[in-house]
């Protein structure tokens, strides 16, 4: 049976919001109680990252702060060609 894309179903379509992601930072003694009681909802899906990618995480964002600030004004970057001409 065809299937007809109408143009409401497209919209829903493509503009359909994803699920939210959200970081914890819980102290280690304790991860396990707040993991259980995430664990208990049915709608909350929890994957444990590794300390070196939770600093990956960590920096990423800092430098998109930072990257925002230059926008706004608020910080003076530096080109390039400067930064490797001091290599």
């Amino acid at each position: 049976m065809p299937f007809l894309l109408t143009r409401k179903y497209f919209y829903n379509m493509m503009f359909e919001v994803e699920n939210m992601k959200v970081i914890l930072d819980i102290k280690d003694k304790k991860a396990s109680f707040v993991m259980e009681l995430l664990g208990n909802f049915s709608f909350v899906k929890m994957k444990p990252i590794t300390k070196e990618k939770a600093l990956l995480l960590h920096e990423i964002k800092e430098a998109v702060d930072t990257v925002n600030l230059v926008k706004k004004g608020k910080f003076k970057a530096r080109p390039a060609k400067e930064l490797l001409d001091e290599i």
